[in-house]
């Protein structure tokens, strides 16, 4: 029984529920979502270090983990799947349903956590806590176009590439709205930000972005018929608000890391040119920026990293090709 944790609980109608995750203490940061159906379905665990927050949630609209079907995590960074071991040795009725290039990841997750230190170094378990892995009979993979029926609705899934090559999206026709993950863009809420207007970005974070692949998603999602974008971080949003933003953020966030790089630069630099962005890109759109801007240092530095890997790997490929 999991004690003295009090989740947030969003009801966002037919059915689904967020549940506020309370990444590392910080409340309308990082969410996951139960669909209440035949098959009940949870889509992300979210860290290790938040799955009491992720059981007490589930408690509170009167589930067990062992009442689950489906677990789906949408990509295999630890803030969306780092809990998923914990999840599954409970919920033990159940599926972990993951894209086939998270897969291995999730039955052994060795190289994902040795990744996963090369970003975080010393703080990587404080972070995110211990992962732990996935019996393989549990693992279900989903591939472009897959489907699964849960009860009233069937799920369509979506390779969607351009924050991690093992991201996929998942489309709920009953609720008119895509899961989303990182896909597109993640929203910056007002009672996190204590900003006075909520906004959304991209979250360019190691080592997958792509803006290129960032618009062959976007394009594809556009044409696909939903109304509603339920991201991890965190929330709703309209789709063709969460769509042209992401699209638009993936390029200027691009032509800053090519503006400001050069050899040795550093991460610090990185983040203060992003910071600037990110006050100036909100001004632009009609948003008055707030003067604390200690919410997003953590994103901030993520995405400085991102934005380098992905400077210098584009560049090192335009020297060999000439």
């Amino acid at each position: 029984m999991v004690t003295n944790v009090q989740p947030l609980i969003e009801d966002m109608g037919h059915d689904v529920y967020l549940i506020d995750l309370l990444e590392q203490g910080m409340p309308y940061r990082t969410a996951a979502y139960l669909i209440r159906d035949d098959q009940p379905t949870l889509i992300e665990t979210g860290a290790a270090n938040s799955h009491d927050t992720l059981v007490a949630g589930l408690q509170k609209l009167g589930l067990h983990p062992r009442d689950l079907a489906y677990v789906v995590v949408t990509h295999v960074h630890l803030d969306h799947a780092g809990g998923a071991g914990q999840m599954m040795a409970l919920a033990d009725n159940a599926q972990l349903v993951v894209h086939p290039r998270g897969a291995r990841h999730m039955a052994d997750p060795s190289r994902l956590w040795q990744g996963a230190g090369q970003v975080y170094g010393e703080r990587l378990e404080a972070l995110f806590g211990p992962v732990v892995p996935v019996r393989p009979e549990q693992i279900l993979v989903r591939n472009h176009e897959d489907t699964l029926s849960i009860g009233s609705r069937t799920l369509t899934f979506f390779d969607s590439p351009g924050h991690a090559k093992h991201h996929f999206t998942i489309l709920d026709p009953v609720s008119d709205a895509l899961f989303a993950g990182d896909a597109v863009g993640i929203r910056y809420r007002r009672e996190f930000t204590g900003w006075d207007e909520e906004w959304v970005i991209p979250s360019t974070s190691p080592v997958d972005f792509d803006p290129a692949a960032v618009h062959r998603t976007l394009d594809m999602l556009e044409a696909i018929p939903f109304s509603t974008v339920y991201h991890a971080h965190h929330g709703r949003s309209p789709k063709e608000e969460a769509i042209r933003a992401t699209r638009r953020g993936a390029d200027e966030m691009a032509a800053l890391i090519e503006r400001v790089y050069h050899e040795g630069v550093s991460v610090q630099e990185v983040m203060g040119a992003l910071q600037d962005w990110v006050v100036d890109h909100v001004r632009r759109i009609g948003i008055q920026p707030g003067a604390d801007l200690s919410p997003l240092q953590v994103d901030m530095f993520v995405d400085a990293l991102g934005l380098m890997h992905y400077e210098s790997t584009r560049r090192k490929r335009a020297a060999e090709n000439g």
